[in-house]
């Protein structure tokens, strides 16, 4: 089944325009903030600490839009700031959507029955209290648990990126554990072959089916390529945790304008330099934001059309 707002039609024409795969994630790493930014404590719990943060966010959000397709915030870093970071969350991703990017929510969801349907429902569904266009599962409870998802996502066109190989060192103590002859995270990827034929979209090709997918781990990369042909890939890695722009795009497959086939992400990279954190100014601050962004998009831009 396909769906007139298929969330993999929308991302892939988005990159094809821009020429780049660039998702820019927002973790706010309280003391990471730059200085320009900074209130009070910086405490979680103070009031001045939402303030500082969403102030730092909304000038993210706006110098970002219209260079990337797509956003992914980090759910944990708003938790952490309790009621008051959630009420910011969703202002930020109501934002961001206003300003046309996209909204994918790293929530790493994954439970059973009711409780899977009302996270399905909370951030995908039709009558969603905090719409998104994509959402980060943890599959390991089961592939029945991504259902409510796969109902949501082919009803209303959203989004989903399922953790198969991911880029953390300890990653291979459960995926890559042996299971008759394939590593774990192979087994996964074979799963969820169903689920990428269910969401295939009608006018690029793609499925709303999503996998993680480190840039640290190309090789293993490949090998889920090979079982899911037309998943998206999230890959985390690039950037700060050492991956280059060439390593990132290893899964990615020739399209109509360069390589394509999924979204490349860096968080702290981009919104943390040194030169924005320590920036005097608004001009100054501003001024290295762009330089970080820009630096990224470039390498991306080239290891696409490589």
């Amino acid at each position: 089944m396909t769906h007139p707002l298929n969330f993999a039609d929308r991302l892939i024409e988005r990159t094809r325009t821009l020429g780049h795969p660039l998702c820019v994630g927002l973790d706010p790493h309280l003391p990471m903030i730059p200085e320009l930014f900074r209130r009070g404590s910086m405490a979680p719990d103070d009031a001045e600490t939402i303030a500082a943060v969403e102030a730092f966010l909304e000038e993210v959000i706006d110098r970002v839009a219209g260079r990337v397709a797509i956003i992914k915030p980090q759910i944990a870093f708003f938790e952490r700031m309790g009621w008051q970071g959630m009420r910011m969350l969703d202002g930020l991703c109501r934002r961001a959507r206003a300003a046309d990017l996209m909204v994918l929510l790293d929530a790493k969801r994954g439970d059973i029955g009711s409780t899977a349907e009302g996270y399905a429902g909370a951030y995908l569904g039709a009558d969603a209290a905090m719409p998104v266009d994509a959402i980060t599962l943890n599959p390991y409870l089961g592939f029945e648990t991504l259902e409510p998802f796969v109902r949501a996502a082919n009803d209303v066109g959203r989004g989903l990126f399922v953790l198969v190989k991911t880029s953390n060192p300890g990653s291979g103590d459960l995926q890559d554990r042996d299971v008759e002859g394939e590593p774990l995270f192979g087994r996964v990827a074979d799963g969820l072959s169903r689920i990428e034929a269910d969401l295939l979209g009608s006018k690029t090709g793609w499925s709303s089916l999503g996998v993680v997918c480190g840039a640290t781990w190309p090789d293993q990369a490949r090998q889920v390529r090979d079982a899911l042909p037309k998943a998206l890939f999230l890959v985390p890695g690039y950037g700060a945790q050492g991956a280059s722009a060439e390593d990132a795009v290893q899964s990615f497959v020739p399209g109509s304008n360069g390589l394509e086939g999924g979204l490349v992400n860096s968080s702290r990279a981009i919104l943390f330099s040194e030169p924005a954190r320590r920036a005097a100014s608004h001009e100054s601050w501003a001024s290295a934001f762009d330089e970080a962004l820009n630096k990224a998009i470039n390498e991306l831009s080239a290891a696409v059309k490589a």
